[in-house]
């Protein structure tokens, strides 16, 4: 009874936003789980007889140029987006804040060294780096792993490295220093106990980004092959004939914007409920 009560009592604290993130995630999620029972057709299915057709109650979403069902396709094509996003942004707070935190709590040359290699990368535009990796190390799903990772993780580096040295000082890191603690217990045990909030919002904002990322990539030719169900690969291939037939590109962009829109909703309810300025941390 207490326990339910105290749900009821943190479900009421959550805003109306919050909820819609949530809701919107959460449809998103069960979609790339559950696309194999959702999806009416095979959303690599090519039906010539069936080109360019409008919705109806055959095909919801409609059909692309090659008759392909839209709305299979787009139930399909969140399983690419999400599996990289949900990985590099793992990865890529799990690094940066390892990395973050040594440098706060080392500090000297090797923070120094760090922390100019971490505005190097910063410096590189973007998209211009995504490319130049995936062009030079090819178009696999490690690739791209790599490559959101290696543009993102340098972000969270700054934020968890200031975040940290607000506590490289305190008494109780003072005290396992005079116990002779190790770096590394340190690290773990007494800093990352303390950051871990930021560590939620930095992932939830991060894994936006990367689903813009990834559609991006996609869109450009870098990403999934033809015919794999992807979102940016549905709107560039569909975008010739947007007069003609904008069904093809107008659904997966509102799947792509849902996507975003509820991570950043998500993480904005994680950021107030710690009590963190998004505009600041950033």
């Amino acid at each position: 009874m207490l326990m339910r009560i105290s749900v009821f009592k943190w479900a009421q604290r959550i805003s109306l936003s919050a909820w819609i993130g949530i809701v919107l995630l959460t449809m998103h999620l069960v979609m790339a789980a559950c696309a194999t029972w959702l999806a009416p057709y095979v959303p690599t299915a090519i039906d010539t007889n069936n080109m360019y057709q409008s919705p109806s109650m055959l095909h919801v979403f409609g059909t692309d140029r090659y008759g392909r069902d839209i709305l299979s396709r787009v139930i399909y094509g969140g399983q690419f987006a999400l599996f990289i996003s949900m990985v590099s942004a793992v990865l890529s707070v799990m690094i940066g804040s390892i990395i973050g935190v040594i440098a706060a709590y080392v500090g000297g040359f090797f923070d120094e060294v760090t922390m100019r290699v971490i505005d190097a990368i910063i410096s590189i535009p973007g998209i211009l780096l995504l490319l130049v990796i995936v062009t030079g190390l090819g178009t696999g799903t490690s690739v791209i792993i790599f490559a959101m990772v290696l543009s993102y993780m340098p972000g969270v580096v700054r934020v968890i490295r200031a975040t940290a040295q607000e506590y490289v000082t305190r008494d109780f890191i003072l005290a396992a220093r005079l116990r002779g603690e190790r770096v590394k217990n340190i690290v773990w045990v007494e800093l990352m106990p303390n950051i871990r909030d930021v560590l939620l919002v930095e992932f939830a904002m991060r894994a936006s980004w990367i689903v813009l990322s990834v559609s991006g990539l996609s869109f450009l030719g870098f990403g999934v092959n033809p015919p794999t169900p992807d979102w940016g690969l549905m709107i560039n291939e569909n975008r010739s004939v947007l007069v003609l037939s904008p069904w093809g590109t107008i659904f997966p962009m509102i799947a792509v914007a849902t996507l975003v829109v509820s991570l950043n909703l998500v993480s904005d309810e994680v950021a107030k409920m710690f009590g963190i300025d998004r505009g600041v941390r950033r």
